[in-house]
């Protein structure tokens, strides 16, 4: 069975894989993880005119992944955008959201080039990095200081497990323009760590 083809929980299986390479066995939404081999491809049908391009377990556990990661953080940007106490902490959600928008085009991009759905299949799972329903509910709560520390720290834990992801990705992809997608997402959140480090109540917020 090609990895498209995979049912939700077998999906969710290959990413659990996907996420102990970069993470180095975080626990991830599925109960048990099934191995799936690197070299096996799922055919897609391209554009016409377009060479055919093959899909690895890798680069189909990856923008699956990505894609929500991303949708979930600029959900936690915006907030930080209307409410943040330190104006450098605005400024600098509105920046990071705008550049994580641009990559949810490119990503939801790669999801139709590889003939997946655009649905998110890691729906209510709580992954490393992903922006919970409980942590928005719990910025939702906070005030001043306090949301910034909170935000702060949910944004370098996103950042920092998407960027070792993504660094799987780089290593164990199948497709180039998924492989590059990675790299150019690699140092984006390299970039914005940097950035982050430097703000005001960064250190007592991220230890």
């Amino acid at each position: 069975m090609n990895p498209i083809d995979l049912p939700p929980l077998h999906r969710a299986a290959v990413l659990v894989l996907l996420g102990a390479l970069a993470l180095g066995g975080a626990a991830g939404c599925s109960p048990a993880a099934e191995s799936a081999p690197r070299s096996a491809q799922a055919r897609e049908s391209p554009p016409t005119g377009t060479p055919t391009a093959t899909s690895t377990a890798t680069d189909v556990g990856w923008v699956q992944l990505m894609t929500p990661m991303n949708q979930q953080a600029v959900k936690l940007l915006t907030l930080a955008a209307e409410r943040a106490a330190e104006p450098r902490v605005r400024d600098f959600a509105v920046r990071l959201r705008t550049g994580q928008e641009a990559e949810l085009v490119s990503l939801r991009a790669l999801l139709t080039r590889m003939g997946l759905p655009g649905t998110d299949v890691h729906a209510g799972h709580d992954m490393p990095g992903m922006v919970t329903v409980r942590d928005l509910e719990a910025a939702r709560a906070a005030e001043g200081p306090a949301f910034d520390r909170l935000v702060l720290a949910q944004i370098r834990d996103h950042l920092r497990q998407s960027a070792q992801v993504s660094r799987s990705e780089i290593t164990s992809g199948g497709r180039a323009d998924a492989r590059e997608l990675a790299a150019a997402l690699v140092t984006a959140r390299e970039t914005s760590l940097a950035e982050l480090e430097r703000l005001p109540g960064a250190v007592r917020a991220l230890g």
